[in-house]
């Protein structure tokens, strides 16, 4: 098998407070060999999430550390092609669907590598049922 994490996947394995049965399968599957995709900007948007949950209080700064230790021990595969040439496709899925250029990214990219896109945004889960791009989600 084969995902395509978006961060909302990635941040329900390491914020206590968004953990759920279904993220914890597929941090399983990953770590079992299943291939995990993620575009150059996966690590930034993560990064975020994180910082704005310790802002927020929800998580403190050690358990920032801890979870970018967690991710990076992790053996995602970065696809170098998300903001090439291909920025085309990405900016008609955005367009079509009323995506982030962000989000956009993940659809294109799932639909480029044949596979499951991993999300629990509901937009861009309802985007990808459209495309008939497998998904793993709420």
């Amino acid at each position: 098998m084969s995902y395509v994490i978006d961060p909302s996947v990635a941040l329900a394995w390491l914020l206590p407070d968004e953990t759920n049965a279904r993220a914890n399968t597929i941090r399983q599957a990953v770590e079992n060999g299943a291939q995990a995709w993620i575009p150059p900007h996966w690590w930034l948007e993560v990064g975020n999430g994180l910082l704005m949950a310790e802002r927020r209080g929800r998580i403190a700064e050690e358990q920032v550390a801890q979870a970018l230790s967690l991710v990076d021990a992790l053996p995602f595969e970065e696809d170098e092609h998300t903001a090439g040439p291909l920025q085309a496709r990405t900016f008609a899925l955005a367009r079509k669907h009323g995506l982030t250029i962000y989000d956009a990214a993940y659809l294109e990219l799932a639909q480029r590598r044949g596979a499951t896109l991993a999300t629990f945004d509901t937009q861009l889960l309802k985007s990808a049922e459209k495309e008939r791009v497998p998904v793993e989600g709420n």
